[in-house]
């Protein structure tokens, strides 16, 4: 499989119900928006802090890591 991207793989990811949780931070679905935060997303999604309901499974959460090492392609 080619690297992860946003649009295919990891947008998706992000329900409505999260992306209207982080809006008084950022936004979610905004590719330039979850780039400049990718990293802080990832610590949360790591440590099971966000989404707050419910934490992500490990495979969803390799895939947002694999896609910050690949270089966030769009």
């Amino acid at each position: 499989m080619s690297d992860p991207s946003f649009e295919r793989d990891i947008l998706p990811l992000f329900r409505a119900e999260d992306v209207d949780a982080m809006a008084f931070a950022f936004d979610l679905s905004s590719y330039d928006e979850l780039c400049e935060n990718a990293e802080e997303v990832h610590t949360r999604l790591a440590d099971g802090t966000m989404p707050c309901d419910a934490p992500w499974p490990a495979e969803d959460v390799g895939l947002f890591r694999d896609w910050i090492d690949a270089g966030m392609p769009r």
